[in-house]
């Protein structure tokens, strides 16, 4: 699996992966990669895939040292990336469900932006000061190649023969990912909208006022009715503990810039080394060191559309 996530990459943006078995690691299981580009090293990456004893749940990536230069030196940027997948059992090797195929696919998105930065001041090199509502274009990016014939038949073969993944379970693959992807969409809706309007219009709302706000949103995009004692705004942490206060649109938004970008590719080939060029070097090699939306339009030629993102889901006809 690991492999083939490095084939798309490798055919995307040619660069190359090179192990290190001599680097310094935190725990057995960790694995160090260098990022090769023309025979030299750009990036590099703690690969920690499996869960254990201690381990804090769920997958990430975060840095470890930040493309920068300083006194006339170049840091070269290092990432950790993290998943809790299921380690391999004796001389079996560990098998991956497609959801944990994507969510790995997701966090190297988000490696490489900070991998393949071409910024030399730490605030603005790789994630760092890349606005929150596009900040997940990247991962989200990555993980159209989980969806696609060209894409799979790199990543995944059958354990014991290596065979592609027949057609017959591709397409009943395809069939499941849309189910009920408008029902999702409206839900993501409401709660953009609720939390988008609870900041925007109450100051210093009673709990009556925020239940009659989320009424209100409800009755205007929800499809199934809720029971009266539901009480979702009182565990909604992302807007409280989890950053996301006035900026959770900013999950579908991402999806929207995704799903743009990513029809730029279907247009010219999901490998078209050319797109990949330009997704490189107007998205993830710019950092935040311009506005977001300018470096969209750099790429696409355009504002960014919902129409990919409708067809993607099953809503609107290709």
């Amino acid at each position: 699996m690991v492999n083939g996530l490095f084939k798309v990459v490798e055919k995307l943006y040619g660069v190359t992966f090179e192990e290190d078995t001599e680097a310094p690691r935190y725990h057995p299981d960790v694995r160090f990669f260098h990022i090769m580009e023309k025979g030299t090293p750009i990036a590099g990456f703690y690969l920690d895939l499996y869960a254990r004893e201690g381990k804090r749940g769920g997958a990430w990536m975060d840095e470890c040292r930040v493309r920068r230069e300083e006194d006339g030196t170049l840091q070269l940027p290092v990432a950790y990336l993290t998943c809790n997948f299921t380690r391999p059992v004796g001389d079996a090797p560990a098998l991956l469900t497609h959801d944990e195929v994507t969510t790995l696919f997701h966090e190297f998105g988000h490696g490489l932006h900070h991998m393949l930065t071409r910024q030399t001041i730490a605030d603005i090199s790789g994630i760092n000061g890349v606005a929150w509502d596009a900040v997940e274009l990247p991962s989200q990016f990555m993980e159209n190649y989980c969806w696609e014939r060209e894409g799979l038949d790199l990543i995944a073969g059958h354990v014991e023969t290596g065979e592609p993944l027949p057609d017959e379970l591709f397409d009943k693959l395809l069939a499941a990912k849309n189910f009920q992807s408008a029902m999702g969409m409206v839900r993501q809706l409401e709660f953009s909208l609720f939390d988008f309007r609870l900041h925007l219009e109450a100051s210093a709302p009673s709990a009556a006022d925020i239940q009659a706000l989320l009424d209100e949103v409800r009755n205007s995009v929800s499809v199934v009715p809720r029971v009266d004692f539901n009480r979702f705004q009182n565990g909604f942490g992302h807007i409280f503990a989890g950053g996301y206060a006035a900026g959770y649109y900013s999950y579908k938004w991402a999806e929207v810039l995704s799903a743009d970008a990513w029809s730029a590719f279907e247009e010219a080939g999901i490998f078209d080394p050319e797109t990949g060029r330009r997704f490189r070097t107007e998205i993830l090699e710019r950092g935040g060191s311009r506005d977001a939306a300018e470096l969209f339009r750099a790429f696409r030629g355009r504002e960014p559309s919902v129409e990919p993102l409708l067809r993607h889901s099953g809503i609107r006809a290709a």
